[in-house]
């Protein structure tokens, strides 16, 4: 699950590195950052414990960045982004949040985003950014260099970033923070949590109900201990976090969708609103409108494996009769699902439920059958 990173390559730390330490993490690379794969208690523990009660994570390594535009405007602001994702940006309310994909000009993903529009009328011409920590860089020089005059991108590097995922993160959130408990999902704001100044939205990568809360890197570690000293809350590491996003049908940047992928093909079809469907204005706009009309030549789909071996990343996926139909992109133990689970893309004649297919791990062909997602149900606070 680590980002491949060169051997000479020095790991940058979250401002969270001497607590995980402390905590008796282990640390592995992961997108050019030295972070936490799990705790002592290890992977499964804390998986349970996410699903069950509040898991902590550090998220600070995710890329924060703030777009501005010089007149004050959010229409100004909003349609210079919409020049870049297919999400309806005009149309986002104060104090709310959208999910969308940074698209290159053959409707490939670049990479995914969230999107806030802030709650304060005094910031109307600003949105609040977050994109994946291995393609930050990349990312803010593909914007800068397409934003119309008179919109700005500024990087937050100054900012960390915590998630509280689990269903008892909202008890958790409302003894620091009492308004946290009002928000729903995909709802943002600001508030003082543990007594520091942060942005919380009401969202997170594991189908938990759950806040992700940025806050100045300077106060993080101590925000950090305030959260922990709840003893609804664990902390969780990366190896957990991806067997969470897993069994909740969630993509990972760069296994589960990629330029090579669309967002129809992932089946993000529900993050392109109907505005920007029928009027297109952004990149790639002309396939993925035809594949909304005509549907893609092939589709992600979930795959339940027979028996108990997992179906990693790369596993080819044919029909019992041996013809390949696709490759599974992710794929591993669910332990909510107390079973094996996976992901991948598959040609749209094989992609209906209950269809037969078989995974080859290892030489060996493994019976499985397409699967609806997400494999664990979402819980989000509607």
């Amino acid at each position: 699950m680590a980002e491949p990173i060169h051997a000479d390559a020095t790991l940058q730390t979250t401002p969270l590195h001497e607590a995980h330490v402390a905590l008796g993490a282990r640390m592995v690379p992961f997108a050019g950052y030295d972070m936490p794969v799990q705790y002592p208690t290890g992977i499964l523990t804390e998986h349970s414990w996410t699903r069950e009660h509040a898991g902590l994570f550090d998220v600070s390594h995710m890329g924060q960045a703030v777009l501005k535009a010089a007149d004050g405007s959010h229409e100004t602001v909003a349609r210079a982004l919409e020049s870049l994702i297919p999400a309806d940006i005009v149309n986002l309310k104060p104090g709310q949040q959208r999910y969308s994909q940074l698209l290159d000009d053959t409707g490939g993903i670049l990479d995914d985003l969230m999107v806030s529009r802030p709650l304060d009328p005094a910031d109307s011409g600003t949105l609040l950014l977050v994109v994946n920590a291995s393609m930050k860089d990349a990312d803010y020089a593909h914007m800068e260099g397409r934003l119309p005059a008179g919109v700005s991108l500024t990087r937050a590097d100054d900012r960390a970033l915590i998630a509280l995922q689990g269903p008892s993160a909202a008890d958790v959130m409302a003894r620091l923070a009492p308004e946290a408990a009002d928000m729903t999902f995909m709802a943002s704001r600001p508030m003082t949590v543990a007594g520091f100044a942060c942005h919380v939205s009401r969202s997170g990568y594991t189908g938990e109900d759950g806040y992700e809360i940025s806050v100045s890197a300077s106060d993080a570690a101590a925000l950090w201990q305030a959260l922990l000293a709840d003893p609804e809350v664990k902390p969780i590491g990366l190896g957990a976090r991806d067997s969470l996003r897993l069994e909740a049908g969630l993509c990972l940047y760069g296994h589960d969708i990629d330029t090579t992928t669309s967002p129809i093909e992932a089946g993000l079809i529900w993050s392109i609103q109907k505005r920007r469907r029928e009027e297109g204005g952004f990149p790639g706009a002309e396939r993925i409108q035809r594949e909304i009309r005509d549907g893609a030549s092939r589709v992600r789909v979930g795959l339940k494996p027979e028996g108990r071996a997992p179906a990693r990343e790369g596993a080819i996926i044919a029909t019992p009769d041996g013809r390949e139909v696709g490759l599974v992109t992710s794929g591993g133990f669910g332990p909510t699902v107390n079973g094996p689970v996976a992901m991948g893309y598959v040609s749209r004649d094989a992609s209906a439920p209950g269809t037969e297919l078989h995974l080859i791990v290892r030489g060996k062909p493994i019976p499985a059958r397409v699967a609806p997602m997400p494999f664990a149900p979402h819980r989000y606070k509607r």
